[in-house]
């Protein structure tokens, strides 16, 4: 079959790269070219880079409405279009190949339908979660399933190591999607609708603060699932900064007592009272420096007796 990709981020590459092992794939679609850094430098999608890579012909339209832009994509001649973290597609666009356009989201549909559901799931201390493949329609996450895979989620694993995992595993599912399309097997069957779905909304700043009156297992899970971005964030009671970045922790079985953010940073470690247990910190990051090892973060600020986490 003649393919037409569309991916942005580094998570579709694996699946772009899979496919052109099976598949035509005959242009790419990706987000346009953008400013990045302190110097400003003009900076490629990780899709492009891959693209250009491959040989593939690439397109970067602003506008998905675009009509000209409706008229080259009509002209590659797809039988398929296949999406991987892109954004929203207009009607006109996902209904124009014969055998539609299909979606690999991250997680086990209908939950976490939405723009974070690696982060999400991780967030909300789930043991397992998954990629689903499906047919695009006109809302967000909400087309005919085709096929699915499970994913474990190990109880300290990180987004960034679930992501890194998951992007491999979305490959493979999305691969053997298409050939069943091509062959004509697929079965797919309607997402079932509830009120008790689980969604995966976008993350905002607001979202990633430490509320340390919470069970500990809660606020590790919450650090975990914004590691490494976009990272959860404590304010600090006093010092030369008003917050850290906290990106690694562990919950150890030592009882707090009744003062959730109270630290204590004995022997080269730092713990920290929750509602229920000590909280150890292990990697942090202070504004202005970069990430490292509470050891390093110890050795280069003095802490007071009345410093402290704060909620």
């Amino acid at each position: 079959m003649k393919i037409v990709f569309m991916g942005t981020p580094d998570f579709a590459v694996p699946s772009l790269k899979k496919l052109i092992e099976h598949h035509e794939v005959v242009g790419v679609i990706t987000a346009v070219d953008k400013p990045s850094g302190r110097g400003k430098k003009i900076r490629h999608s990780a899709v492009k880079e891959a693209a250009l890579d491959l040989g593939l012909k690439v397109l970067q339209p602003i506008n998905l409405k675009d009509t000209v832009f409706h008229s080259k994509l009509e002209a590659l001649g797809a039988d398929l279009f296949v999406v991987v973290a892109f954004r929203m597609l207009p009607h006109a666009v996902w209904s124009m190949p014969p055998k539609g356009t299909i979606n690999l989201h991250g997680s086990l549909l209908p939950d976490y339908r939405g723009a974070a559901p690696i982060n999400r799931a991780i967030m909300n201390g789930e043991t397992k979660t998954g990629l689903t493949t499906f047919f695009i329609n006109e809302n967000i996450d909400t087309g005919a399933i085709i096929d699915s895979v499970t994913c474990e989620i190990g109880e300290n694993e990180t987004a960034g190591d679930l992501h890194d995992k998951m992007m491999e595993l979305g490959a493979g599912l999305l691969v053997d999607t298409v050939i069943d399309i091509e062959k004509g097997s697929v079965a797919s069957k309607d997402q079932l609708e509830s009120a008790e779905l689980k969604m995966a909304h976008k993350i905002f700043k607001k979202d990633c603060q430490i509320f340390w009156n919470q069970p500990a297992k809660v606020i590790h899970d919450h650090i975990r699932g914004l590691s490494p971005y976009p990272a959860a964030f404590s304010l600090v009671s006093e010092g030369d900064f008003d917050r850290v970045k906290i990106f690694k922790t562990m919950i150890t079985d030592r009882e707090s007592g009744d003062n959730p953010g109270e630290i204590d940073s004995s022997k080269g470690k730092l713990y920290v009272q929750t509602k229920d247990f000590f909280l150890e910190i292990l990697e942090i990051q202070v504004p202005g420096k970069k990430r490292g090892t509470v050891q390093s973060f110890l050795n280069g600020y003095q802490l007071s007796d009345s410093f402290k986490f704060l909620s």
